[in-house]
């Protein structure tokens, strides 16, 4: 797997217009049941994300390639964390690499990750990083929701 040539920094301007497209893919979008924003707003969010006390993003670098982003905030009394991988970087290791090199950088435990029932290859990065499966609520579509306890990231 490709996996463990991941290597994640802090987001460049240089970056925003490869993960503004990646974020753009109808596919990944109907992958992850989340929409695309237009580019405007786009940037405005992520200006927004990288000004938010408790939030941290990042790159996700492969070689000279950013093949994706990852993220934890706080939402509702709850930490979360999300990621996007571009989709041409799919079925390579590198969303499970990341999220793993991730946990290390964000200590915030519990850590939750809510992921589209039909997106099976999610809830196995998160699965294989060590969140477990707490339960499923009906938003537009069904959603499983996990949790990170203690260091099970790190195994």
């Amino acid at each position: 797997m490709g996996g463990a040539s991941v290597a994640l920094r802090e987001i460049r301007e240089s970056d925003v217009p490869i993960l503004f497209a990646q974020q753009d893919d109808p596919e990944a979008n109907a992958m992850a049941a989340f929409p695309a924003r237009e580019e405007t707003a786009y940037r405005e969010h992520m200006t927004r994300v990288l000004a938010t006390p408790g939030s941290l993003i990042r790159a996700v670098v492969v070689g000279d390639d950013v093949v994706g982003q990852v993220c934890s905030w706080d939402a509702e009394g709850a930490r979360e964390v999300g990621y996007w991988i571009g989709r041409e970087f799919w079925g390579k290791g590198y969303a499970t690499a990341a999220v793993r090199a991730f946990l290390a950088i964000d200590p915030a435990r519990p850590l939750w990750a809510e992921i589209a029932e039909h997106n099976v290859g999610s809830q196995r990065v998160v699965e294989r990083c060590g969140f477990v499966f707490v339960r499923e609520v009906q938003e537009d579509v069904l959603v499983r929701i996990y949790r990170l306890d203690g260091d099970a990231g790190h195994m």
